[in-house]
């Protein structure tokens, strides 16, 4: 049974695949978000671009007084033309260029999250020619297993991201010695898509500790960033459109000591858009194999990555005939490569040629993943909000 809500007429008339984005669960989503966050009397939330940059997506987090988490020049420049202020953006990546650097510096963005200390030393100089002073956070990695998936793991000693933990003195002092840096801060991210608040806990003891060693330099530590990865729950969105971000914040504030003034910083990206987002499809031809069925729809790997990148799932739901008696398929794509497979031995109402589709939360790495493999055409979006006002 489908409960989510589609204008199934008015999506049938738009040429598929392409993304649907429900502007009601984004803003009953970033309610959410804005109101559990009061917990702290000091927080920001800094929405992770990379997630979904969509410029009506991007709009109304900025509507909602969310920063931006961007990891690169040109995630700084969407933030930017959507009303997020600068002075709300940190900048992270372990590439930043020299010519995204200097871009940042320019705007005046609030801090870069720093990943090593070679990029110290190139953001000094940047700086210096700039005339101007480079706010940081050591990015340092906490080793925490975020219980996720090895390809979005992003804490651990030997990932490419951040500061290892037995550098971190070394990394401060540094910091502190240079006229054109100013430390602010720590900065910790672990990964994505986790689903277990404990995690979060273990997190937080940890830069408890961290906070510490600097502090014993005689350093203050004026903000913490946490990173985001609160995970989302792919297989039931209708019975769970909005993320326990109550406990999430619960457990930073129960568990982070923080100090008076300290400000605490989150970098939400999936947990805030995947479930605005959906990929509608149509299904092109259903297969019979020797073993297998296939419905074989028009949007493939270039529309939606995740499946072939990640094994991700997705919900998928068939909209034309929703009450149908349900059959098992391989649903798949045309892109030329055995990967492209949505789902295998999948249970759906039947389905048959001309079928409107939805792969479900779909709206985070989605559509800012797509690409032109096989020449294939970007998949494009529209809103919510475009079909009230068409």
């Amino acid at each position: 049974m489908i409960t989510g809500s589609f204008p199934i007429e008015a999506l049938s008339a738009y040429e598929t695949p392409f993304y649907y984005y429900d502007m009601s669960v984004l803003r009953s989503t970033l309610r959410e978000v804005t109101s559990q966050m009061q917990i702290f009397d000091n927080a920001v939330v800094h929405y992770a671009v990379k997630a979904c940059a969509a410029p009506e997506i991007l709009r109304e987090i900025a509507k909602a007084g969310l920063g931006a988490d961007c990891v690169s020049g040109g995630e700084i420049e969407a933030a930017i033309a959507a009303g997020i202020p600068a002075s709300r953006i940190v900048f992270a990546g372990v590439a930043k260029t020299d010519k995204e650097i200097r871009y940042a510096l320019q705007q005046g963005i609030f801090c870069f999250n720093v990943e090593s200390q070679a990029e110290v030393e190139v953001i000094d100089q940047l700086a210096a020619e700039a005339g101007v002073v480079a706010s940081v956070c050591l990015r340092i990695n906490p080793e925490v297993d975020a219980h996720t998936h090895a390809k979005i793991t992003t804490g651990m000693a030997e990932n490419k991201f951040g500061i290892r933990m037995q550098d971190l003195e070394e990394a401060v002092r540094d910091c502190t010695r240079r006229q054109h840096i100013r430390f602010l801060g720590l900065h910790c991210h672990i990964g994505s898509q986790i689903t277990d608040i404990q995690v979060f806990t273990v997190l937080a003891e940890r830069l408890n500790t961290l906070v510490a060693r600097v502090e014993a330099l005689g350093v203050p530590v004026e903000h913490i960033n946490v990173g985001g990865g609160l995970g989302i729950l792919y297989e039931h969105p209708n019975h769970f459109p909005i993320p326990d971000f109550q406990s999430y914040f619960a457990t930073f504030a129960r568990s982070l000591q923080r100090r008076v003034g300290q400000t605490v910083h989150f970098e939400l990206g999936r947990s805030i858009v995947a479930q605005c987002g959906n990929l509608m499809t149509r299904c092109l031809y259903v297969k019979q194999g020797t073993q297998k069925r296939f419905a074989i729809v028009d949007a493939g790997m270039t529309d939606l990555i995740r499946p072939a990148l990640y094994g991700a799932f997705h919900r998928v739901e068939n909209l034309s005939c929703p009450d149908a008696p349900e059959q098992v398929y391989d649903i798949v794509g045309p892109i030329c490569e055995s990967s492209d497979v949505f789902v295998e031995g999948y249970s759906i109402a039947q389905v048959h040629r001309g079928d409107l589709l939805v792969m479900r939360s779909a709206g985070a790495y989605g559509e800012v993943m797509a690409s032109r493999y096989n020449l294939r055409r970007l998949p494009g979006h529209i809103t919510s909000d475009d079909i009230l006002t068409a």
